[in-house]
């Protein structure tokens, strides 16, 4: 009778919400998503207050992580649970229109007489004759030059190149950036009058095609012979990340660094320093760097609403530029906040600082090229960085690099298979599958001691049910989606079924060679070698260490195994990302205690061999504490009157720990070997961080060339699942070999 009642009140209280127009839902006012944080997120927030005041309107917003923002607008936004309006960069558009994320801003864009934004942003947010987002801010590369070493800015890049060899002193460099990286070498290659990204030019083969990888020909050649010439005469160093630029200029190694305005937050007073435009090439050009806009996008429902486009109109307008340059110290995009001329006097010298800084990055962006907007612009960044590291090793020549990375462009970006297979050999074997299970369902439950046993069985169900249903939804259903979509190539939005065509192209390479570059067989030969390496090591140090702590003898044992498992407490990509710095050719501490003893420094990224054995220096500092800790314990287990029986019998020390211990520590080291066998075959963080695939991708492994045809060539999720079963399918197998090796003896056999 209660559950009547309350299923009745249920009822009631559900149509009185649906029908009752006094009890329906309240507007839930504008909801805004962004992924700023500091200074930018309490202008942006200060505008909106300013919005609510003027319009009574209630505005939601919601700070999300940048690294996670994409992935939850794609989730959210076509179920409806996203917000109405989003702040992003231009350069996503391509991928916002993929997924129906954005419509037109329409009249949050007002159309006047006089431009109220800066043509190039306005340019950056244009796309196909429409406007797609209200522009704020623009980021650009810039010159940093420190005035100490440089007194005066540098106008070309012959004044700074005059600068090497002691010019400015032992080890100080006249220019440090991130050279080997398509970023920011497109700097040097527009100056040259090429591109990274675009269609064929009239005249030019294949004129009227698609955007694609663009970086081909004379001007692309030209910048990378410079780039290279750069590096060769040292004046600018090699292998140069974003961490080890702004330390050569916070502590004085470098005279200037091209880098963003996001370089100033991290500078502070720790140098002096001024911003300047990027030099020129004598005789070529300017260098012109990319240009990202900051912009408020309009979702499609968001779009219909016009408190939705006045929020948007709002934040671009000159109240807020003036706040977002003033508090977020962003470049802001409105054209009134530069125009105005105010009394540089009455600011104070922090202000008027940051004043010539925005003013600076302001003229930078000027003559910048906003990045192209296409999904297809991914794709570019792999193939060109590959031949841009290849032509600064001197391992190929600019025409040769670039013509390989043409072709593995093409080979990434070409159409899959046209004609959508039909599922029905598929389905068949499903339900071959799904019958057979269900005829062995069938003959168990009719089997005489069924119900017997299942009644004995139900209180131990009860304890299981929770972990079975974690384990179905977190594990099996998962696996079951990726098999599935292992079927489809395409979109998401246009997925074909093509059943086990993305198995076809991975097992036979593409139609290239078995053993070319990238193929499945010579990734799969480098996983087999870095598994067998890393796991061979991994026993034999954690066996002598953990051997020698559990002497009872060895003093100060309870310090020493402290610190032989920090390696295994500190996170894997913190200690991946450490070793790459140790790693480094000119600044990193292994060539140093090289150079410290006499030998040549080593490019360890430049030769598969040393590549491979940094990888693998780094997995094995990672995962020689989890087998130590494992002998350890298996260790005390073992009875002093078994190792005592031994040696009354004459075995020697040798003999003992072959005949004796080794047998009964085999049933606790296998399960060990098995696990860390599968965590070395998918050990993606150490790979990815450290070599990150180099050189030229010949030390990736299976999971890292998954991860990159699914987020780096195009997204070609169907045949990365592909891959992904087929790693499943190879560990599995692989445990099972493992498991039955190791169950070939046992321990009281061997004794």
């Amino acid at each position: 009778m209660k559950l009547l009642r309350a299923l009745v009140t249920l009822i009631a209280v559900v149509a009185m919400t649906l029908f009752l127009p006094g009890c329906a839902e309240p507007p839930r006012g504008i909801v805004l998503w962004h992924p700023y944080r500091g200074g930018e997120e309490a202008a942006l927030k200060k505008g909106v207050l300013r919005f609510e005041a003027e319009r009574g309107v209630k505005v939601t917003i919601l700070a999300v992580p940048y690294e996670a923002y994409l992935a939850k607008l794609e989730a959210a936004i076509p179920r409806g649970n996203g917000p109405d309006v989003f702040v992003g960069p231009h350069n996503r558009l391509g991928e916002y229109l993929l997924h129906r994320l954005v419509a037109p801003v329409g009249d949050a864009f007002p159309e006047v007489d006089a431009p109220l934004y800066e043509p190039v942003t306005v340019a950056a947010v244009t796309y196909e004759g429409e406007r797609w987002a209200v522009p704020l801010a623009s980021k650009c590369g810039a010159l940093y030059y420190n005035p100490r070493l440089l007194p005066d800015a540098p106008r070309t890049l012959d004044e700074l190149a005059a600068k090497r060899d002691f010019a400015l002193g032992s080890g100080i460099w006249p220019l440090a950036y991130e050279s080997h990286t398509a970023y920011w070498h497109a700097a040097l290659l527009h100056a040259y009058g090429g591109e990274l990204f675009g269609a064929p030019k009239p005249g030019e083969p294949g004129a009227g095609a698609p955007p694609g990888f663009a970086m081909t020909g004379e001007a692309a050649e030209r910048s990378l012979d410079k780039a290279r010439e750069l590096v060769t005469s040292r004046v600018v160093p090699d292998e140069a990340s974003g961490d080890l630029v702004k330390t050569l200029f916070t502590t004085g190694k470098a005279a200037a660094v091209i880098s963003g305005p996001w370089l100033a937050g991290d500078l502070e007073d720790k140098v002096p320093y001024e911003v300047v435009p990027l030099p020129s090439i004598p005789g070529v050009g300017a260098m012109r760097p990319f240009l990202t806009v900051d912009g408020v996008f309009m979702t499609p429902e968001g779009a219909k609403s016009e408190g939705a486009r006045a929020l948007a109109r709002s934040l671009g307008d000159a109240a807020s530029a003036s706040e977002r340059a003033e508090i977020g110290k962003q470049v802001v995009a409105t054209r009134s906040y530069w125009s105005a001329q105010d009394d540089a006097a009455a600011r104070s010298p922090a202000a008027e600082r940051q004043r010539r800084l925005l003013v600076a990055f302001h003229d930078a962006s000027a003559d910048a090229i906003p990045m192209p907007v296409s999904p297809a612009m991914n794709p570019v960044w792999v193939p060109a960085e590959q031949a841009i590291r290849k032509v600064l090793r001197g391992d190929a020549s600019p025409r040769d690099a670039l013509a390989e990375a043409k072709a593995r462009y093409d080979d990434v970006m070409r159409t899959p298979p046209s004609e959508a297979a039909s599922p029905a050999p598929l389905v068949v074997v499903v339900g071959l599958g799904l019958l057979a299970a269900a005829f062995a369902v069938v003959r168990r439950v009719r089997a005489p001691d069924f119900r017997r046993e299942l009644a004995a069985s139900k209180p131990a169900y009860k304890y299981v049910l929770h972990a079975a249903l974690t384990i179905l939804v977190l594990v099996v259903l998962p696996l079951v989606a990726g098999a599935a979509m292992s079927f489809f190539a395409g979109s998401r939005e246009d997925a074909r079924f093509v059943g086990l065509g993305n198995y076809v192209e991975i097992l036979t390479a593409r139609g290239k060679p078995l053993l070319s570059h990238g193929s499945f067989y010579l990734t799969l030969l480098v996983t087999v070698a870095w598994t067998v390496v890393n796991v061979a090591l991994h026993v034999s140090i954690g066996l002598v260490l953990g051997i020698a702590l559990a002497r009872p003898v060895l003093r100060l044992r309870a310090i020493y195994r402290v610190l032989l498992i920090i390696p295994w407490a500190v996170p894997s990509y913190v200690t991946a990302l450490a070793w790459k710095g140790m790693f480094h050719r000119q600044f990193g501490a292994i060539n140093a205690i090289l150079v410290a003893v006499g030998a040549e420094p080593i490019s360890w990224f430049a030769k598969f061999s040393t590549a491979f054995a940094a990888n693998v220096a780094t997995n094995v500092w990672l995962g020689f504490p989890f087998m130590m800790v494992v002998v350890m314990g298996a260790l005390t287990s073992i009875s002093k009157d078994v190792l005592e029986a031994a040696e009354v019998d004459g075995a020697t020390r040798w003999q003992a720990f072959r005949l004796v211990t080794l047998p009964l520590l085999r049933p606790t080291l296998l399960p060990a070997v098995v696990l860390g066998s599968v965590w070395t075959f998918n050990m993606f963080n150490v790979v990815f961080l450290v070599s990150g695939g180099e050189p030229d991708g010949t030390t990736d492994i299976l999971v890292s060339e998954a991860y990159r045809w699914a987020f780096a060539r195009n997204a070609q999720l169907g045949y990365a699942a592909a891959y992904a079963v087929i790693i499943f399918g190879l560990l599995a197998l692989m445990s099972k070999v493992l498991g039955r090796i190791g169950g070939g003896g046992d321990a009281k056999e061997a004794l």
